[in-house]
């Protein structure tokens, strides 16, 4: 049997290293799933992922000029389809810059005040006052900045 890149294969688990698992596959051949191809999330051994011996489902991501046959478990799972019953995402599209600025968690984050909404009869006035009051709030952060900066110099020098 002749394996292909970006096809399917179903595998038994042959080797354990910390560097990733060895899988032996149909027709002889054998390949590794790198510890970075193991999982979506950080794997810090790949033991508490697979088991020697264990049956899985692994993707062909490349095969080298010397025979060397590099597997993906996570490309996997990517490449089954999802659930329906997953919430939809919100897309960034759909809202506007001014919504995405006048977030509830954003302005908690950064502890300042959302922004007035744009008339269209005084765009300009609006933006020149927003403007203003942007660079007020700003020279205040910068200020506090400073001043407790200093006070880390002043402690250190004594």
């Amino acid at each position: 049997m002749e394996l292909a890149v970006g096809n399917i294969y179903e595998g038994k688990v042959t080797g354990i290293a910390k560097y990733g698992a060895f899988v032996s596959l149909e027709g002889g051949k054998s390949g590794l799933v790198h510890i970075s191809e193991v999982a979506n999330t950080f794997v810090s051994d790949v033991a508490n992922h697979v088991k020697m011996g264990q049956s899985i489902k692994v993707k062909v991501v490349s095969i080298g000029p010397d025979g060397k046959i590099n597997l993906s478990i996570k490309r996997v799972e990517e490449a089954q389809p999802q659930k329906e019953t997953a919430a939809p995402v919100k897309k960034r599209e759909e809202e506007s810059p001014t919504q995405r600025l006048n977030s509830p968690a954003k302005h908690q984050k950064y502890n300042m005040a959302p922004i007035p909404a744009a008339n269209e009869d005084s765009g300009d006035i609006n933006f020149e006052d927003r403007l203003k009051k942007f660079m007020q709030e700003s020279d205040s952060r910068i200020a506090d900045s400073r001043m407790y900066s200093d006070r880390k110099q002043r402690s250190r020098r004594r």
